[in-house]
C-alpha cells in the first residue's frame, strides 16, 4: 500500500496550513509514518509567495522550519490526488467541496474534528490578530497533527 497522501487547506496558504503541513512532515517522520504532506489555499492572493514571517517565526520558535514553502491555489485534481484532503475551517471546506464530484477519490472534511483535537471545529486565522494568535496556532497545530498520527496508525 502507498503512502497516504494529505492535502492541508485555507485561504491564502501562508498561515494555517503550511503550519499543519510543516508540523505533520516532522512528527510523521519522527514517528516513522510514511505520509506526503502538502498544503494549498482556496484563494490565489498569495500563489508563489512563502509562508507569513510571523508564522515562520511562531513555527521556528517551535522547532518547525517554514521557509521552504510557496503558496499555491486547490485545483480540482487535487481531489483525484490526494487521499485527504482538510480544510482548516468550514469557509474553505465549502471551497473545497465546489471541486468534488462523484469521481473525487478524496476524503474531505475539516482537520481538527477529523483529528479528534476538536473543539474548536474550525482552526482560528490568526491573520489579522497579533503575535499570540500565531503561538497559538501553533499548538493547536501539534495537537491536531498528533490525532492525525494516531487515525492514520489505525487505517
Amino acid at each position: 500500500m502507498s503512502a497516504p497522501r494529505v492535502l492541508f487547506v485555507c485561504l491564502g496558504n501562508i498561515c494555517r496550513s503550511p503550519l499543519v503541513e510543516g508540523v505533520a512532515r516532522q512528527r510523521c517522520a519522527e514517528a516513522g509514518l510514511a505520509v506526503e504532506v502538502a498544503s494549498c489555499g482556496t484563494g490565489h492572493w498569495h500563489v508563489g509567495e512563502g509562508a507569513d514571517l510571523r508564522m515562520v517565526h511562531a513555527a521556528a520558535a517551535a522547532g518547525f522550519d517554514l521557509s521552504p514553502h510557496r503558496a499555491r491555489q486547490l485545483r480540482a485534481a487535487d481531489l483525484d490526488a490526494y487521499d485527504l484532503v482538510f480544510a482548516m475551517d468550514s469557509d474553505n471546506l465549502r471551497g473545497i467541496q465546489r471541486f468534488v464530484t462523484s469521481r473525487s477519490r478524496a476524503e474531505t472534511g475539516l482537520f481538527l474534528p477529523w483529528t479528534g483535537a476538536a473543539p474548536p471545529q474550525d482552526f482560528p486565522d490568526p491573520y489579522y490578530g497579533g503575535p499570540e494568535g500565531f503561538t497559538a496556532c501553533v499548538a493547536l497545530a501539534e495537537r491536531g497533527v498528533a490525532g492525525l498520527i494516531e487515525r492514520l496508525r489505525r487505517r
